[in-house]
Order: structure tokens, then sequence, then C-alpha cells
């Protein structure tokens, strides 16, 4: 049995104890044999799932059929996978994993994430969910960046802020380059999602009011995101040569944790060790 073989009997095999495994109560079917536990019938299965019986069975008997995200997604919610076994369903499958509904997105990063931020108190550090909105950050990084504390919870975003705010411009000498960067990431990263909100009314709002994103958003150029080098010019540190690192909770893939590291051979150590001595304690987008 070669590998292709193997994933296509894996799948069948995980569809068949997922659907034996449902109560057929908690959907409001009646028993079948006089077992009240007893999981549901290919059958039902195709019916809720819009799918026809032949095909689901097949899918259950490994064959070698290949189907439609579409059709793995109605299966999912039929079987009523959790999210780590709607994912590993499309992976046997070969498609990436299910994208979190806007309405699915919290606000807030857990407390876990905010222990993890505060554990870095030497490395400024935010944490932004999938629509670039900026929903916790350290100490640290309000010391570089004061304004994170005072802005508006609805222009908290950091796509916003780069085009948007006058000390943003001022704190990165190289923003030109900076911004387009932040832009062609952005792009790359949500533009299957371009057209639902909230990342269509974000771009609209950048449209309106920053000349030079809808310069750069009408180039349409895209790039992924890689460890780089950023120059800060501090009111009171002066120059910071930092390292930006993007972290991904695996238990919250919405989520980016964005890590400043200083760069080793410059003097930025030192000149973010007495700025961050200085900064006051934790304060979150909480309240």
């Amino acid at each position: 049995m070669n590998a292709e073989e193997q994933r296509r009997r894996d799948l069948g095999d995980f569809l068949k104890t997922r659907r034996e495994q449902l109560v057929r109560a908690d959907l409001g079917l009646p028993p079948v044999g006089g077992r009240r536990t007893s999981g549901l019938r290919r059958e039902e299965v195709s019916y809720l799932s819009d799918v026809s019986v032949t095909w689901y069975t097949w899918l259950e008997q490994g064959r070698d059929i290949h189907p439609s995200r579409q059709v793995l997604d109605a299966v999912a919610r039929t079987l009523r996978l959790s999210t780590a076994e709607h994912t590993y369903l499309l992976s046997l499958a070969g498609y990436s994993a299910p994208q979190i509904a806007p309405e699915q997105m919290a606000d807030k990063a857990p407390a876990s994430v905010q222990r993890l931020l505060d554990s870095l108190p030497g490395f400024p550090a935010y944490v932004t969910g999938a629509d670039w909105g900026v929903q916790e950050w350290n100490a640290a990084f309000a010391a570089l960046y004061p304004n994170i504390t005072t802005v508006d919870l609805t222009d908290r975003n950091m796509l916003w802020l780069v085009f948007t705010d006058p000390y943003l411009r001022e704190l990165m000498p190289e923003w030109e380059v900076t911004s387009r960067r932040f832009l062609r990431e952005f792009r790359a990263e949500v533009g299957p999602r371009l057209g639902e909100v909230p990342w269509c009314d974000l771009v609209a709002r950048l449209v309106e009011a920053s000349e030079s994103f809808r310069a750069s958003w009408e180039s349409h150029d895209v790039e992924g995101f890689t460890s780089r080098e950023h120059l800060f010019r501090h009111p009171s540190a002066g120059d910071l040569l930092l390292e930006l690192h993007r972290l991904e909770p695996c238990d919250h893939p919405d989520l980016r944790l964005m890590i400043y590291t200083p760069v080793l051979t410059t003097d930025a150590p030192e000149r973010l060790r007495l700025l961050s001595d200085t900064a006051a304690p934790p304060t979150t987008s909480s309240g």
C-alpha cells in the first residue's frame, strides 16, 4: 500500500469512527434497532450533508476519488467534528486547515498568551488577530510605542496604525520601506478573505485615509513574512535596531505573536534595557 492509498484508507476509517460515535438523540434522530446511542447510518450522513450515498460510501471505503473541500466541510458539520478533527480530515484529503469565521474570532487573546508576553519583559511584543487588530501587548512594547495604550479600540489595528499614526512614521525612519513590507504581508496573508468583513472594511477605511496606502495597495504586491531587522528612532532611547519575529500559538492559530529582539552587534540591547526599566506595568487591551 502506497502513501496515497494509506491516506485514503485513514480518511475512510476516520469518517466511519466519527459517524459511529455520534449519539442519534443529540441530532434529533430516533434510535435504530432499539439502541439509543447508536451512530448515524451512511444514508443519514449523506442526506444531512447533501452528498450522494454512493459518493459518501466511496469515501468511507477509501476509493480513489477526490472530494472537494466543500463536500468535506459539509460532512464535518454533519459529524460535528471539532476544529482539530476538521483540520485532520482536510489534511488527509490534501487541503489546508479550515479558516475561522469572522464571528468566531476573539477580540481578546487568552490569559495564557498575555502571560507569555509578560514573561518577555525585555523584548517589545504584541499579539494580533487574523484581522491584524492588536489584542494584547507587554510593557516593553508600550515603552517603545506609547500610543498603543491610548488609541481607540476601533483603530487598534497594526496596519491602520502604520499608515495613519504620525508617531509611528517618526518612530520608523525607514517608514516607506517598512510600511510597504507590512502591506505586502497583509495582502499575502488575508488575500482570500479580502471580500469579508472586517478585512474589506479595514481596506476601505485605509484607502480613504491614506494616500500612501492607496498607492501601494493598487500595486497588488505580495510577500510572505520573514524575520527581519527594523530600525526605530525612539525619542528617549535613540536608535534601536531590533529584529522582528512571528510565532503562532498552536491552540490559537488565528493569533500572531510578534516579538522584537535587539540586534546583539549593536548597542540596542543596552538601550532597550534602559527603556524597559522605565516602562510602566503591563497594560493590556482590556477596558
